[in-house]
């Protein structure tokens, strides 16, 4: 019998993985990928929201937990997905400006935003006013993350590539079976998948749609992120990811002209230099309407389990949410209220 079953392969999913694995724990991961918006995220780790300069509750003990966390895994797998990267904001006027040092003043952010205007110029994208930086910030490739995770998962044996059926799920007081599989629990990571999952598709996932760019720039010659109403992340070999778009009634992961429209209209206002359009990507961000996680235990069932609600900060709150699942699991730790699935009833 295995201790866990796991059903979902982005980056929730994995979390829970590693973190079983980290305990010595067994587990098979059940999933066909179909809802793994992981895969067309952007990645970047950045504990300030800078639209709001907001840092979200336990940020810097998500930050602190999630750097060793993934480093593990590169060494193990031997396989680089995370990547230290400053992030620059572009100011755009001197309210800006200060508004940054307003914010820096603050003594939660203040170890986060550097006081130090940077006014390093680049081609293409102009700057008058100078950038902030964020300090300890980067991003993790979700694809080789994801892909490699995989490739480990199907070389051990803890793999099932399988459309989870739940009406293939039985549940026992002391374990579930799935299948030809016996747990003592499940885990469900299906990120928006949820709402076909009759255990807790009554949960409020509103689901967040997303657009990014994929845009080849050699003028740019960025080393940095830029955050300047939209972002631009260098991916090597004068690649860059341009995102991200809000899309909150289209629950398609498809891509739609109007999206395109809109990175594009705000990319142009950013900079001036030739681009090409390499691709276009979507998906359905997990998210809640309090912006809050979603994690815990079945009202009715004991051993079945949540892991959801990640948003667009997944990369972030992935190995804190799972490490606080497994807790309260195997050890019956209290999961904290606000991100608690059960502070939403029936």
């Amino acid at each position: 019998m295995k201790d866990f079953i796991i059903v979902g392969s982005g980056l929730a999913g994995i979390s829970f993985a590693e973190t079983a694995f980290i305990n010595d724990k067994t587990f098979t991961v059940v999933s066909d990928a179909s809802h793994n918006s992981s895969q067309v995220a952007a990645g970047i780790y950045n504990p300030v929201i800078l639209k709001r300069f907001s840092l979200p509750q336990d940020s810097k003990v998500h930050l602190e937990y999630m750097k060793p966390f993934y480093k593990n895994i590169e060494e193990r797998l031997k396989i680089k997905f995370d990547f230290a990267m400053p992030v620059y904001r572009k100011f755009a006027s001197i309210e800006e400006l200060n508004n940054w040092f307003e914010a820096a003043d603050k003594p939660a952010l203040e170890p986060f935003l550097s006081t130090q205007i940077i006014h390093k110029k680049y081609d293409g994208l102009p700057s008058p006013f100078g950038f902030g930086e964020v300090l300890h910030t980067g991003y993790v490739d979700t694809n080789v993350l994801i892909d490699g995770y995989l490739g480990y998962l199907r070389d051990s044996g803890n793999f099932l590539e399988d459309t989870f059926g739940y009406s293939d799920l039985i549940l026992h007081d002391d374990h579930v079976k799935y299948k030809d599989i016996k747990a003592r629990h499940i885990i469900f990571a299906e990120g928006f998948g949820l709402h076909a999952n009759p255990y807790f598709g009554y949960l409020p996932l509103d689901g967040t749609k997303g657009e990014l760019l994929i845009i080849k720039a050699p003028q740019l010659q960025l080393d940095v992120a830029i955050n300047a109403g939209v972002f631009i992340l260098p991916m090597g070999d004068n690649i860059y990811k341009v995102g991200a778009t809000y899309e909150w009634d289209d629950k398609t992961a498809k891509p739609t002209g109007a999206g395109k429209a809109e990175l594009v209209e705000k990319l142009n206002e950013v900079v001036t230099c030739d681009y090409e359009i390499v691709k276009h990507l979507a998906g359905i961000r997990p998210t809640t309407k309090d912006r809050k996680s979603l994690i815990g235990t079945h009202h009715m069932h004991k051993n079945v389990h949540l892991l959801n609600g990640l948003g667009t900060r997944g990369v972030m709150l992935g190995p804190a949410m799972a490490k606080l699942l497994y807790e309260s699991i195997e050890n019956s730790t209290p999961i904290q209220r606000d991100i608690n699935l059960n502070r939403f009833k029936l």
